[in-house]
C-alpha cells in the first residue's frame, strides 16, 4: 500500500442502481437524501451498531440539513416478520416518508421489507419470491430507501429482496419486489474498519458464495457470470488483506464492491449452499455468511461432476495454475483456513438430530432449484449431515 491514493477507489456508479463509491462519502447522505424528496426519513440499524459514534454523527447531520430522522434498531441477527412488523408501526406512527438501511445485512434486509410493507395490507409472507407474488403488492406504497452496508457480504444493498425468518415454520423466506432496490447506495469503506477479522471472514466469505454459486448455476446469463468472475477475483486478493488489517481502506473497498458484484450475479441464481444454510440459520440462529463458508465445500464435492468443467475461468481468476476442480476445491479449504473458518457445521454448534427437516426446507428454498445438479430433501439431507461431521 506505499502509493495507494483513495481517488483511486473513489467513483459513481449507475449500476444496478445510483452508487456512491470511497471513502468519505456516508458525508453526502443528506444531499442524496435531499435529491430523492425525502423529508423524514427513518435510519434503521442494528443493534451491534446504533451507538457507534458514526450513527450518532449521521443523525445530527441529518437534523441540521432539516432532515428530523428517527433511529430503529430492534432487528435479530436473522430478522425475523416480528422485526419488520415492529418497523412498520415505527415508521407509520412517525409520519415517516422514507428509510435509510444502515448497517449489515440483516439491518438492511429488514429495512427493505420495512419500506415495502408500509403500504401494504397483506401479510409479508404473501410477497415471497414465488412466480408472480410480487404483483399483490401496492407498489406506490413502498417507501423510498438509501442503503448503507456497514460489512461487505451480502450485498442487500443492491438486491430487490429481503430474507425474513417466519418463526413459525422454521423458513427463511425471500420477499421481493423490484422496488425494493434502494434508491441510492453509499459504499464508504470507513463505515467497515471497525469490523472484527472474525466478521470480516464471514461476511465476506457469503460474498464469495453468493459469486460462486452464481457463476456454477445453470442457465445464460453472461452478464451474471462476468460480475461473478471479477468479484471472486477481488475476494481472493482483498479479503486476506482486510481480515489481516482492518484499516485497509483499498481492500475493504474491494469487498464492498465485491459484496455488491456478488448480489447483482446472483439474479442468475445460486444452489445448494444457500438453500441448506438458510433453513440451518432459522433453526439454529447462525451466522449466515459464516454458515455458507462451512458449507460451500460440502457443496462442491456433492456437484463434482457438474461443475468441474466450470472451473477453468475460476482458477484464472483467483490466479491458480491448476484450472481443475481439485485445485479449486483445495484453494477453497485453504482460505477459509486462512481466514479461520471452522470446518464442521458442529463447530457452530449445529448437529443433525434435525438433518430431515433441514432436507425438507432446503428442497423448498428457492435457491435449490438453481443448483448445477438437482437435489431433493434426501440429497440436502445427506449434504447437511456431511458438513455436520466433517466427511469431505
Amino acid at each position: 500500500m506505499n502509493s495507494f491514493d483513495p481517488a483511486q477507489v473513489t467513483a459513481n456508479w449507475g449500476f444496478p442502481t445510483d452508487i456512491k463509491v470511497g471513502p468519505g462519502r456516508l458525508s453526502e447522505l443528506p444531499e442524496i437524501c435531499r435529491e430523492l424528496g425525502f423529508e423524514r426519513p427513518l435510519l434503521v440499524t442494528d443493534p451491534g451498531v446504533k451507538d457507534l459514534p458514526m450513527i450518532g454523527e449521521t443523525m445530527d447531520a441529518l437534523k441540521n440539513a432539516g432532515l428530523p430522522a428517527a433511529m430503529f434498531a430492534d432487528i435479530r441477527g436473522n430478522p425475523n416478520g416480528a422485526n419488520v412488523d415492529a418497523g412498520v408501526e415505527v415508521f407509520r406512527s412517525g409520519n415517516h416518508d422514507s428509510v435509510i438501511a444502515f448497517g449489515g445485512g440483516s439491518a438492511l434486509d429488514a429495512a427493505k421489507a420495512i419500506a415495502l410493507m408500509v403500504g401494504q395490507d397483506r401479510p409479508i409472507w404473501d410477497f415471497e419470491d414465488i412466480g408472480d407474488n410480487w404483483k399483490r403488492a401496492n407498489a406506490d406504497g413502498i417507501a423510498p430507501c438509501v442503503a448503507i452496508p456497514t460489512t461487505a457480504g451480502t450485498g442487500s444493498e443492491v438486491g430487490r429482496a429481503s430474507v425474513i425468518t417466519n418463526d413459525e415454520t422454521h423458513r427463511k423466506m425471500i420477499i421481493f419486489h423490484p422496488r425494493m432496490l434502494p434508491a441510492a447506495v453509499i459504499l464508504d469503506p470507513e463505515t467497515t474498519v471497525g469490523l472484527p477479522p472474525q466478521i470480516t471472514a464471514a461476511t465476506g466469505m457469503d460474498a464469495l458464495s453468493h459469486c460462486f454459486e452464481a457463476w456454477c448455476a445453470p442457465g445464460f446469463h453472461p452478464m451474471a457470470d462476468g460480475i461473478a468472475l471479477e468479484g471472486l477475483r477481488l475476494i481472493g486478493t482483498a479479503l486476506p488483506r482486510a481480515y489481516d488489517d482492518g484499516k485497509d481502506i483499498e481492500a475493504r473497498t474491494h469487498m464492498l464492491a465485491a459484496a455488491s458484484m456478488g448480489s447483482t450475479a446472483f439474479q442468475k441464481g445460486l444452489g445448494a449452499v444457500h438453500a441448506i444454510s438458510h433453513p440451518v440459520g432459522a433453526i439454529y440462529h447462525t451466522h449466515h455468511g459464516l454458515t455458507n463458508a462451512v458449507m460451500l465445500p460440502y457443496v462442491m464435492r456433492f456437484n463434482h461432476a457438474a461443475i468441474a468443467d466450470r472451473m477453468g475461468p475460476v482458477a484464472q481468476a483467483l490466479g491458480l495454475l491448476d484450472t481443475s476442480f481439485d485445485a479449486v476445491f483445495n484453494w477453497v479449504l485453504q482460505f477459509r483456513e486462512r481466514l479461520g473458518v471452522p470446518h464442521t457445521l458442529a463447530d457452530l454448534g449445529v448437529d443433525d438430530n434435525r438433518a430431515d427437516e433441514i432436507g425438507r426446507l432446503g428442497e423448498i428454498d428457492p435457491p435449490a432449484a438453481k443448483n448445477p445438479v438437482p437435489v431433493k430433501a434426501a440429497d440436502l439431507e445427506g449434504i447437511f449431515v456431511n458438513a455436520v461431521n466433517g466427511r469431505l
